[in-house]
């Protein structure tokens, strides 16, 4: 028996990671204890999308509805399936700058303390096994703010002959930033999972992402950009833009997209791989832009309001260089780009949201 862990498995990339491991033929052991219904609320809550993936996969999806934070209760999980184990996909956390300034304890414990305890149990129970964690491009701070950018109609954009024009890349720093302390959160796992890959020599890689989306996605306020920006279009509600004239960019990045890059690292597994993952040249839009996109989808008009001030730490422009990624998997294509996101978020989610 093949066992795949994912933790976070009732969200976006969760979710994404089950469905995705269930057709390739492996049980799936599932973390997920509804946290993000706390952070964000009833209309964030993941519980829709645990029942879809019992309903759907009732003989392959075995569901835990623990707190990755609970280092017994997690070992409970790992002995009870041990070296059958194959793979730990981490995908669970706190994911908002503003939620975690709020309150720092529960942040860094669930962000940074769950990954010690995933870790950990990895190497005491199944050290063989593959080790992917969800990280973000926060870990890079506000540095991508100091790059030389150039306003445009609808978006910044960086100079193009700056070695950065296709997208940054892994050897920006992250030192000597302001990261927000969900950012200080997620650079302690990044941390912690590179060296238990060096010291340990276990296989694990950081998959730093820009925006992750998809159909599957909760997609509230603080977190879930495009989700929530689609689901403000189509049920009239009020959304505001914070900052940067509304030009700020990010690449997309859907979910299946990025399981699958997770798959093609699990077949040929490295030691303690940082990557920079995300739409790229390929799928990015400005916020303007979106707000275009969405309103021809939906043909309906977004009821948007715009505040000056910007959230703290949060990028002008970000887009992804996946070069490297690439390059050591060379098989590994995008499939979706923005409009191809929308568009699905749309049609699926009529149902739900109308």
């Amino acid at each position: 028996m093949s066992v795949v862990i994912v933790t976070g498995s009732a969200g976006l990339i969760g979710s994404e990671s089950v469905r995705f491991f269930c057709q390739q033929g492996f049980n799936v052991v599932g973390i997920d204890n509804n946290m993000r219904e706390q952070f964000f609320g009833k209309e964030a809550s993941t519980e829709w999308n645990h029942e879809r993936l019992l309903e759907d996969y009732q003989d392959q999806y075995i569901h835990y509805s623990i707190d990755i934070r609970d280092h017994e209760a997690i070992a409970e999980v790992f002995n009870t399936y041990g070296k059958d184990i194959q793979l730990i996909i981490h995908t669970a956390a706190q994911p908002s700058h503003d939620w975690a300034a709020r309150d720092p304890y529960t942040d860094f414990t669930v962000n940074a303390n769950g990954t010690l305890v995933l870790l950990e149990n990895t190497r005491q129970v199944c050290p063989d096994a593959v080790f992917i964690f969800c990280s973000t491009n926060k870990v890079y701070g506000d540095t991508p703010n100091y790059l030389p950018l150039i306003e445009q109609e609808l978006r910044w954009e960086i100079e193009e002959t700056h070695p950065y024009v296709q997208g940054i890349d892994e050897t920006m720093s992250i030192d000597q930033s302001k990261h927000s302390l969900f950012g200080a959160s997620k650079v302690s796992s990044d941390i912690l999972v590179q060296e238990y890959g060096r010291y340990f020599n276990m296989k694990t890689a950081c998959f730093r992402g820009g925006c992750l989306t998809g159909a599957s996605h909760s997609g509230a306020e603080l977190h879930g950009f495009l989700s929530y920006l689609m689901k403000c279009t189509m049920t009239g509600k009020p959304y505001q833009i914070y900052g940067y004239k509304g030009k700020q960019v990010r690449d997309n990045i859907h979910s299946y997209d990025l399981v699958n890059a997770f798959y093609h690292f699990y077949k040929s597994p490295r030691i303690a791989e940082v990557y920079n993952i995300g739409g790229s040249r390929f799928s990015n839009c400005s916020m303007l832009e979106a707000i275009k996109i969405c309103e021809e989808i939906a043909t309906k008009k977004l009821d948007w309001s715009y505040v000056e001030t910007n959230r703290s730490g949060d990028h002008i422009w970000w887009i992804s260089n996946i070069r490297k990624f690439k390059n050591h998997y060379p098989d590994w294509n995008l499939k979706y780009d923005v409009q191809d996101i929308l568009q699905e978020i749309f049609t699926h989610n009529t149902t739900r949201w109308i």
